[in-house]
């Protein structure tokens, strides 16, 4: 079945793992062999080829570049220069993907539907491109405004005004406080611009404050549910009705330590945590049961999202596994419409709305 997947650090793992994702899973793991510079070495999930075998033929695809102050211990750029400078050579890997014919940019909604269609002709997949819509994961690297401009002319339509830690224009996971004047600026400018506001990391009060400042539209590319994983990285209740309310679309993420409770990161591995993918599935449907539909759920797998096979769902070989969530989704009595909106509907209607 046609998927999205809502959040992937694809140009992160290009760059900064040194990646070719123009290689099939099992050949970049093969290269890495041996290495130990990074904990995930060798346990990738994600690259192209493996998307196309997966038939997720459409992602929200990250730049990401943090910036520290002196007084953070948290990896990242001295400079909100040094952090543009980064997220523009991650650009610079799209558009080369682009001008080899591997993946195409997705920018409005004629292009959208476009990509779709191609997507679902009944053709082979092995030689189509991957779509990908560019977001920001945190804006520390927005060096002002009117970076911002510069970032949707090229292509940015969704951003996250936060990641880990305190922030340039919000406060993160593990952090606290409030937005301040450069962040009710920031949102500002972006609900000009038409941008979606990502919901993802933002810390309690900035959540809220968003919430209460931002007109425009508002998705969570990859959170899960705070009654499941107490951490204030998972939204709470509260936050998924308002965001239901907003008519938000919430991508299940991957990464093992948000599936399950307990998780010690570094230590804990998936199998003796007993977490398998049915546990995003128990997310997905915390947020049915809240909202009374099975129309705010989708998939945002941050697979690869600075840790691997390590630190996924045991039974998840690839990415291309995503194929068996529809299974697992009928097993629990969801209906085949129900699953076609998790597995790609919820997300077209969203970004179609959005971008009406």
């Amino acid at each position: 079945m046609f998927t999205i997947d809502a959040h992937l650090d694809l140009s992160m793992n290009a760059l900064e793992w040194n990646r070719d994702l123009t290689q099939p899973v099992e050949e970049i793991n093969a290269r890495e062999k041996g290495m130990t510079d990074k904990t995930d070495r060798g346990n990738a999930t994600v690259s192209l080829p493996t998307l196309r075998k997966g038939e997720i033929g459409l992602v929200v695809a990250t730049q990401i570049a943090r910036y520290v102050a002196p007084d953070n211990p948290l990896p990242g750029w001295n400079s909100p220069e040094q952090a543009w400078a980064q997220t523009q050579g991650q650009l610079a890997w799209y558009e080369a993907m682009e001008a080899k014919g591997e993946m195409v940019q997705i920018r409005d909604k004629k292009a959208l539907n476009d990509h779709v269609a191609l997507w679902m002709n009944g053709e082979p997949n092995d030689k189509k491109p991957i779509g990908y819509i560019l977001s920001l994961e945190g804006a520390d690297s927005i060096v002002d405004l009117s970076y911002l401009d510069k970032s949707y002319e090229k292509g940015l339509r969704a951003l996250g005004p936060a990641h880990y830690g305190p922030g340039r224009y919000a406060q993160g996971t593990d952090a606290s406080g409030p937005l301040g004047k450069n962040g009710r600026a920031l949102l500002k400018e972006m609900e000009r611009l038409n941008i979606i506001l990502d919901a993802t990391h933002l810390c309690d009060v900035c959540f809220w404050e968003a919430l209460d400042h931002f007109n425009g539209s508002v998705w969570a590319s990859h959170n899960n549910c705070r009654a499941l994983v107490d951490h204030n990285r998972q939204f709470s209740d509260e936050m998924i009705k308002a965001l239901v309310d907003r008519g938000a679309v919430i991508g299940g993420a991957l990464d093992a330590w948000m599936m399950v409770p307990n998780w010690i990161r570094g230590t804990s591995l998936p199998k003796e945590m007993d977490c398998d993918l049915e546990k995003v599935i128990d997310h997905m449907d915390h947020i049915c049961q809240i909202a009374g539909n099975a129309n705010h759920i989708g998939i945002g797998t941050d697979l690869d999202g600075a840790y691997g096979r390590e630190q996924s769902p045991y039974d998840l070989e690839t990415i291309a596994d995503l194929r068996r969530i529809p299974g697992m989704l009928q097993k629990r009595g969801y209906s085949e419409a129900d699953i076609e909106k998790v597995m790609h509907k919820n997300w077209l209607r969203f970004l179609n709305e959005a971008w009406s």
